[in-house]
């Protein structure tokens, strides 16, 4: 593993406020520990990779217990090293994946994956663990998003800054591995609290790892001019190249080629999760328009025109959450 020992001295826990003691016993069905997982890659779709993870390891009461971080060479160009700040010349000599998945794993073992938009996390964690050959030991996953919108809290947006502002936890290097896995602890502790006390069940998923994984194409050298983008950074947006198939439909399933436009607040970068929208096949939208086949919000009772125009057509929407748990396995075109 390559420590990044200044990184572990300048972000080690702040002071943040104690969470009000939960009132009564802990409930007995909460889970014995957990590891929050913060995870930074070369961009959102299936053949991206990790540069740099973090481990904070908590107690059943969310203690923190100890802290891990890595960068990983990622075989490939780093991608969006103006977000995440990782450039080809820190990532030389570090390891490979395969080379931290014994320790990744020793920090996961027996304990329920935290992270924040945890189905993203997750789908990174499992595919560099797939191209090891190797299986991760998580069970479990808990999204704070998702626990977030089970307590209720008053956020003006789903962004993980917006929930640490809540708590009173300071942001020091948003998009570092290490602090955003920090500051992601900090919170969850009070959010843990806050739901033991009101007895309300956590938001776990099961997490069903990749048995086997295919690259296609190959090894991409740092610094070979590949573009992680084809977004506005990377200039004009590729046009989509499957037929739109429709509106999406409740409790179905995204199929290549559908209009999806996007409203208000995300927790991930709005050009990032358009990005993944786009590589998922889907062809994104700039208005709404009786074509459109979804729209995705964090606040459906907003005004903005996209929304007005959503409800207008009678186009469905769906928060960022959902979308995001659907764009793992978007169906491919008719046809295609």
């Amino acid at each position: 593993m390559l420590e990044d020992h200044q990184a572990a001295a300048d972000l080690s826990p702040a002071r943040v406020p104690a969470p009000r003691p939960a009132d009564g016993p802990w409930p007995a069905e909460y889970p014995d520990g957990y590891a929050v997982v913060d995870v930074e890659t070369t961009g959102l779709g299936r053949a991206d990779r990790i540069v740099s993870a973090a481990v904070y390891r908590l107690t059943a009461r969310g203690e923190v217990e100890d802290h891990w971080y890595t960068l990983v060479d990622p075989q490939r160009d780093p991608g969006p090293s103006w977000l995440h700040g990782i450039t080809a010349d820190m990532l030389a000599g570090a390891p490979l994946f395969a080379d931290v998945a014994g320790e990744f794993a020793e920090r996961l073992a027996g304990r329920v994956l935290v992270a924040h938009n945890a189905v993203f996390d997750w789908n990174m964690i499992a595919r560099e663990y797939a191209r090891a050959g190797r299986t991760p030991p998580v069970e479990q996953r808990l999204c704070t998003i998702l626990l977030s919108k089970a307590l209720a809290l008053p956020l003006g947006n789903h962004k993980l800054e917006t929930l640490a502002a809540y708590y009173g936890v300071e942001q020091r290097r948003a998009h570092h591995a290490l602090d955003d896995a920090r500051v992601l602890a900090e919170a969850f502790r009070p959010s843990l609290h806050h739901a033991a006390g009101r007895g309300l069940p956590l938001p776990l998923h099961v997490c069903r790892p990749l048995t086997a994984w295919t690259d296609q194409g190959g090894r991409t050298p740092a610094g070979s001019g590949r573009s992680w983008r084809t977004g506005r950074r990377g200039g004009p947006r590729r046009t989509c190249p499957w037929p739109n198939p429709g509106r999406y439909e409740a409790g179905g399933r995204l199929v290549q080629g559908m209009r999806v436009a996007f409203s208000g607040d995300t927790s991930i970068e709005r050009e990032l999760l358009e990005d993944r929208a786009f590589e998922a096949g889907l062809h994104v939208a700039s208005a709404v328009s009786r074509l459109t086949s979804l729209l995705v919000t964090n606040d459906p009772d907003a005004t903005t025109s996209k929304v007005v125009n959503a409800r207008a057509y009678g186009t469905p929407i769906l928060d960022e959450a959902a979308f995001t748990h659907l764009l793992r396995d978007v169906d491919p075109a008719p046809g295609g």
